[in-house]
């Protein structure tokens, strides 16, 4: 987007991402029996990857910043309806961080080239992103402020590896979905005549 200021198009679609990933926070609260050792599944990681997809690295990075922030002053749509400054000290809160720059690295490798394999390669990179920092952030956590006897880097990445699976396939599938809408619709929308 060349534009320097958001348009009442973008702040709509921004605001439709952020309403998705609070909804995907919370899929396991509606849907009880998506959790793994009482850890719920969330589609927040898809719905970040298609906020990069869809919307381009701007938009998407401001419509992951907004749900951050509101999530941050109270606004109950973290995972479990949690919401607050509380959130930073919990181990998963690496996580939410990493839907932000997720959604700028996947934005951006997707503008370089729209083809389904870019669409893919960008989702992937999300994955990285979004378990190497919120991996290495449960790890300190566990380790330096929640307290315990403290966790290994190696059974960190072990508890992980169930949703690390799912939000691989999904991403995978987060890349062909938004290919899909780029071809079918997305070409003759605002968003990318903007660009």
């Amino acid at each position: 987007m060349s534009q320097s200021r958001l348009s009442a198009y973008d702040i709509t679609l921004g605001s439709l991402f952020v309403a998705l990933m609070a909804v995907g926070a919370n899929i396991a609260s509606i849907v009880p029996f998506l959790a793994i050792a009482g850890v719920p599944l969330t589609l927040q990681t898809f719905f970040a990857i298609l906020a990069g997809l869809i919307l381009g690295s701007r938009l998407g990075f401001f419509s992951m910043l907004v749900y951050t922030g509101l999530g941050l002053v109270g606004a109950p749509i973290f995972a479990k309806f949690q919401g607050g400054l509380s959130a930073v000290v919990s181990p998963t809160f690496g996580f939410i961080l990493s839907f932000i720059l997720l959604a700028f690295i996947a934005g951006k490798i997707a503008e370089s080239n729209r083809k389904l394999p870019t669409y893919i390669a960008a989702a992937l990179v999300g994955i990285v992103i979004n378990y190497g920092l919120g991996v290495n952030w449960f790890y300190a956590a566990m380790n330096f402020w929640v307290g315990g006897e403290g966790m290994g880097y190696g059974v960190s990445w072990s508890l992980m590896l169930p949703f690390l699976i799912k939000d691989t396939a999904l991403a995978v599938l987060a890349g062909m979905f938004a290919y899909r809408l780029e071809k079918s619709v997305l070409y003759r929308t605002q968003l990318r005549k903007a660009a």
